[in-house]
Formats: structure tokens, C-alpha cells, sequence
């Protein structure tokens, strides 16, 4: 799992959804599934997700499984097509969690 963070991560930045600043901290506490009414899908993955997984994964715990995320993604983004390659990512995120 840890690898594809890290592939997500620089998907990210290739394409320029990647920020260098933290959304506020009442943006940050949604209780909205994917933050959607608080945060970019992006800001999601990059300040929620990839985060909460990693500090998982730097505690040595286990990271959650039976998850899907990629569906919301495919929804959000289907006007954007270039971002194909994170889809791809997402998908082997979501296979690794089954």
C-alpha cells in the first residue's frame, strides 16, 4: 500500500492537484462523506486519504480493507479525462484493500 500512495502522490503533483497549504481545520473536520462539502476531491485524497493511511502505515498498524473509492472519482472527474492515469491508481488502491 505504501508504494501506491506514493505513485498517487506524485500523479498528484503531475497534475498539478497537488497543495502546499492545509485547508483550514473546520474543513478538514466534514463529517460529509469525501469531505464533499468542504473540500476539492483531491484536497480529500491529499489531506484525508493519503494522510490518515500513512500515519497508519508509520504506526505500524494495519490499513483498512473492503473499501472503494475509486467510483466517486470516476464520478467526479468524468469530465476530465487526463486524469486516467490517477483512476488507474486509485483502482490498484481499492484492489489491495479487498
Amino acid at each position: 500500500m505504501k508504494l501506491l500512495l506514493v505513485e498517487l502522490k506524485q500523479q498528484l503533483k503531475k497534475y498539478s492537484l497537488w497543495q502546499q497549504h492545509a485547508p483550514d481545520a473546520a474543513a478538514l473536520s466534514s463529517q460529509q462523506p469525501f469531505a464533499v462539502d468542504t473540500l476539492e476531491p483531491q484536497e480529500w485524497l491529499q489531506w484525508i486519504f493519503i494522510a490518515r493511511m500513512e500515519s497508519l502505515i508509520e504506526a505500524g498498524g494495519d490499513t483498512p480493507k473492503g473499501f472503494e473509492i475509486t467510483p466517486y472519482f470516476e464520478e467526479v472527474w468524468k469530465l476530465r479525462p487526463e486524469l486516467a492515469e490517477v483512476l488507474t491508481v486509485l483502482k490498484q488502491i481499492d484492489e489491495a484493500a479487498k
